[in-house]
């Protein structure tokens, strides 16, 4: 058994309220093709199917992700579809709040070290906010 004792996983949460059915976030989350709309504008070269995306990220690195999970209406989970330098996933979960309101959360969950923590908690923070806000803009 192999342990890293100088990784530890980070947590990056962004919540928010969205006036739409819980089926309308949930279905745009579910399809790759809508989360370019989610995206800052550091992301350039995005190709996407329903459950894959690729693009690269301005002066860093060329991502490919894919769906691994869909739980209908309530959660989607996200991870590399390739090799990545750390363990990361990506999670939305959309709740009914009743009277067509929805909460979602995108929570990022990733095993960092000391060195990794320092240069990725800002824009990784950054990015779950503004996909949380863009969201709510969309939709």
């Amino acid at each position: 058994m192999k342990t890293q004792l100088n990784s530890l996983m980070s947590i990056f949460e962004s919540k928010i309220e969205i006036d739409k059915p819980v089926h309308d976030v949930y279905n745009f989350l579910s399809d790759f093709n809508n989360h370019q709309k989610l995206m800052p504008d550091n992301i350039s070269n995005w190709s996407s199917t329903i459950d894959e995306a690729r693009f690269s990220v301005q002066n860093m690195a060329k991502l490919s992700l894919k769906i691994s999970n869909r739980i209908e209406d309530q959660t989607i989970i996200i991870v590399p579809a390739d090799e990545v330098p750390f363990n990361v996933d990506m999670r939305w979960v959309v709740a009914d709040l009743g009277n067509n309101v929805t909460e979602a959360i995108l929570t990022i969950s990733a095993e960092l070290n000391m060195m990794m923590r320092m240069m990725a908690s800002g824009p990784l923070q950054k990015l779950v906010n503004h996909q949380t806000e863009a969201l709510r803009k969309v939709l």
